[in-house]
């Protein structure tokens, strides 16, 4: 049985992505270099627009929903399949920014969210209905060009 919906992996990565925003404009008022300034900035667009995407993606299929075999146990799947998964996750950011000293602290950080991110949607495919996959592909995806971008960014900032 599929324990989750494609609209609950959705809504989940609405969440990343709005702690994905603070966290980037946060990065962004600390950033020294200009350069990474406008590449954070650029980075919570970016996650304001897949914010948009996802919520246009769950209005598609968030009433699609996998039977239960007794009552309850849809949310009680969900509830132990969440717990500790989600990334950018507010309480758990808010430490570990208190101790981003420096630009490349952030992208280390950022680099590792995203990475956190695609790893998460990896596993929650299993868990929805194979026709719905291709819909959580396009969100790995969108994370992936994140960390690219990263990437390149921290390749330049090591260089200079």
């Amino acid at each position: 049985m599929n324990i989750l919906s494609a609209g609950d992996v959705f809504q989940f990565a609405i969440r990343i992505e709005e702690y994905g925003e603070l966290f980037y404009h946060k990065a962004a008022l600390n950033a020294i270099d200009e350069g990474a300034r406008k590449i954070f900035n650029s980075l919570a667009d970016e996650e304001i627009k897949h914010k948009r995407v996802f919520q246009e993606l769950y209005e598609k299929v968030r009433d699609n929903r996998p039977a239960e075999s007794y009552p309850g146990e849809y949310m009680a799947n969900l509830r132990a399949f969440i717990d500790g998964k989600v990334v950018f996750v507010k309480e758990s950011q808010e430490k570990e920014l208190a101790i981003i000293q420096d630009t490349m602290a952030a992208i280390d950080f950022a680099i590792q969210r995203e990475l956190d991110s695609i790893l998460y949607y990896q596993e929650a495919k299993q868990f929805v209905h194979e026709n719905q996959q291709k819909l959580i592909n396009e969100i790995i995806n969108e994370e992936r060009k994140h960390f690219a971008i990263l990437s390149d960014l921290k390749k330049s900032l090591s260089k200079g």
